[in-house]
């Protein structure tokens, strides 16, 4: 799960993304460089989530086009909140999710492949954790879990939403370590992140979402005041009503 990787990117053509008739994302151009390390952060209710859906071929574009450079494996960590820790299932069990993908429905996972869920769990810091009940876990050790089972599937594409939210500082620092390495293997890492202070320290480039896309580029050019405040204006200028536009391409 280490080493350099293969160039793998993602371009958007004039992106449009809906819930019903509800515009999410309108009319969105731009590209997730092979190997880039990408912040999307904006308002709440900026299609943020969504884009992210969208690009794990999760939400299928109303309008333009998802476009893959290279071919590549795309991981998604979703937000805290989305796992079922109610279900009881098992830690290990959890992790071994994360090869689905390739072990399809019907093939059995191997010696070796719980050997590796194993080995990801001891790599978020969860080492003797594998027959733990999901439920048990705190808020930092269930993010800690999810950070494992991407860590199996060994992805090109990492799509990351909120990923440092809600959980302790150690937790945080920790797994911004993974990020950071996943970087430094090539891998190009896109997160959804709240924290402008840790986006201008951590992340070389941002994406400002307010449905359209704000801004898109080097973090110093993107996340400026300006920038901020156009935003947050269009953010309450929002009717949750509000159709998909028809703006040309």
């Amino acid at each position: 799960m280490t080493g350099r990787r293969a160039p793998a990117g993602i371009r958007l053509d004039n992106l449009t993304l809906t819930h019903g008739a509800r515009a999410a994302v309108h009319h969105v151009s731009g590209r997730f460089a092979p190997g880039s390390l990408t912040a999307v952060v904006g308002p709440n209710g900026a299609g943020k989530t969504t884009l992210l859906r969208a690009l794990a071929g999760l939400h299928k574009p109303q309008g333009g086009a998802i476009l893959h450079e290279g071919t590549a494996r795309i991981g998604l960590l979703p937000q805290l909140a989305a796992l079922d820790r109610a279900f009881p299932i098992a830690c290990l069990d959890v992790v071994m999710q994360g090869l689905w993908p390739r072990l399809g429905a019907f093939r059995a996972a191997s010696a070796e492949d719980r050997e590796r869920a194993r080995q990801a769990l001891a790599a978020v810091g969860l080492s003797g954790f594998e027959r733990r009940p999901v439920g048990s876990l705190s808020a930092g050790q269930t993010q800690r879990l999810l950070f494992a089972r991407l860590l199996v599937q060994d992805a090109d594409i990492l799509l990351l939403d909120e990923p440092f939210n809600a959980v302790d500082a150690r937790t945080a620092a920790d797994l911004l370590r993974l990020v950071r390495d996943w970087h430094g293997e090539g891998r190009t890492v896109v997160a959804v992140l709240h924290d402008l202070d840790l986006v201008t320290r951590e992340f070389p480039d941002t994406l400002v979402l307010a449905r359209d896309a704000i801004a898109w580029g080097p973090t110093a050019d993107a996340l400026t005041a300006a920038n901020r405040m156009k935003a947050r204006m269009m953010a309450e200028a929002w009717a949750d009503d509000a159709a998909a536009c028809d703006r040309a391409a």
